[in-house]
């Protein structure tokens, strides 16, 4: 099979979230992906599965090492990437991906910096959370979290836990506690985002990390389903007070692989509407011997 590797929502190259892709040109089945992925060992690794359907999309399937999920952000833009530099005859300005979530539809910007965007599933706002419970697993202070708004699980099509912290300090100090994440892992299978509006880069407007232990990933240098949840969020509870926002976020450099997502999202009356966006950077592409 053919494979790629792509960073996804990077600046420049070796930054961003890493991501493999396969054009799985014979029958593969989910054991024979699995075993990939998980020699892979990204975060993501993505199987293109078929070509141009009817709805115009290409059926995809997106792995981390321990299992199939049904949506991931940077999997979503890096293989839309690929389907539209290296399978398509010729370069069209949408690409749709029909994933276990849904057709997601993905966009390319002819801008210099090569913004590539993604339409979010509609948000689901689900339970809140104590905020000593989350402090613990986080070992910070309860003191830390904003006082003004809720600790909630929000969900794109992957569901996120949605932390807001009073600075950046705070977010660097985040050391998940992995006993006390076992039995936050009973409440709900999420990942963890942790977020201020205090940032290292002065152009940039949110600071997140994403711990996401449930999909044996640590920490995720670039997460674009948990930066949609972020966003619809914000625009829930009038973070900047509302109901369109235009923002960067930042991610990843208390890892060593800085991230840059694009958020552009707002709330009407009848539905909140969620794009995210970034860059990515072809890094190699070869054979996989099967």
């Amino acid at each position: 099979m053919e494979f790629y590797i792509v960073d996804v929502f990077a600046e420049k190259k070796y930054a961003g979230n890493q991501l493999a892709v396969f054009r799985a040109k014979r029958e593969l089945t989910s054991e024979d992906m699995q075993k990939i992925a998980r020699e892979i060992n990204f975060s993501e690794t993505t199987f293109i599965v078929s070509g141009r359907q009817a709805n115009g999309g290409y059926d995809v399937r997106i792995f981390t090492p321990e299992k199939e999920i049904p949506f991931a952000g940077h999997p979503t833009l890096g293989t839309a990437f690929i389907i539209q530099r290296e399978i398509e005859t010729e370069r069209s300005a949408k690409v749709i991906l029909n994933v276990e979530a849904g057709a997601i539809p993905v966009t390319f910007s002819k801008d210099e910096d090569q913004v590539i965007w993604m339409k979010q599933n509609p948000p689901q706002f689900n339970r809140t959370f104590d905020n000593q419970m989350i402090a613990d697993v986080l070992g910070i202070d309860p003191n830390e979290i904003a006082a003004d708004f809720p600790i909630q699980e929000v969900s794109t099509g992957l569901p996120a836990v949605i932390v807001p912290l009073t600075s950046l300090k705070e977010v660097k100090k985040c050391r998940v506690n992995s006993e006390k994440y076992d039995i936050f892992l009973k409440e709900t299978e999420a990942s963890l985002l942790v977020f201020s509006t205090e940032t290292y880069q002065e152009r940039n407007d949110i600071n997140a990390r994403v711990f996401c232990d449930c999909f044996s990933v640590p920490e995720d240098p670039a997460t674009g389903s948990a930066i949609g949840d972020l966003a619809a969020y914000l625009l829930e509870h009038r973070y900047f007070g509302e109901n369109r926002i235009s923002i960067r976020a930042e991610q990843g450099y208390e890892i060593n692989r800085p991230s840059l997502l694009h958020i552009e999202a707002e709330e009407t009356e009848q539905h909140i509407d969620i794009h995210v966006g970034g860059s990515v950077h072809l890094i190699a592409k070869g054979t996989w011997h099967i």
